[in-house]
């Protein structure tokens, strides 16, 4: 084999590297809270770990984020939260979810009640939860609301 042989199948070997290490998950799913409910909390968590499983199952990836705005901050609060257990075990669980929070919906709660509110520590907060879910679905991911 030649240098330039070499040269050659050495710069596709790095494109591909560089193309894999870059690759878009099989699947992208952006799951909608907006209920103060547990029901619909539980079932959005259900979703989720059904979803990571079945791709899992395929050996594919799958990026789930669970977006919560108005009543649905609930969820990742701190002090309100009837899941935060289970989303401390599944964000432990799984590298692949994020659990967004509208900041919109935070600081409206705060002025409100006038004191902080406590979110769980998995909780990312987004600037809007409606903006947010937007963006995602520009991004190509799939709408899911349970």
């Amino acid at each position: 084999m030649t240098f330039k042989t070499r040269a050659t199948a050495l710069a596709a070997v790095l494109s591909l590297s560089a193309t894999l290490a870059f690759a878009e998950p099989s699947a992208k799913v952006a799951i909608h809270v907006d209920e103060d409910n547990v029901q619909t909390m539980n079932m959005a968590l259900n979703n989720a770990a059904n979803i990571a499983k079945h791709y899992e199952g395929l050996g594919q990836e799958v990026v789930i984020e669970i977006v919560t705005y108005g009543p649905g901050v609930h969820m990742l609060r701190q002090d309100t939260s009837p899941v935060k257990d289970r989303i401390s075990i599944m964000s432990l669980e799984m590298d692949n979810i994020t659990f967004s929070v509208c900041l919109n919906t935070v600081q409206a709660m705060q002025q409100k009640m006038q004191t902080d509110v406590p979110l769980v520590s998995e909780a990312v907060e987004v600037p809007s939860g409606a903006v947010r879910l937007m963006e995602l679905q520009y991004d190509g991911y799939a709408y899911l609301r349970p």
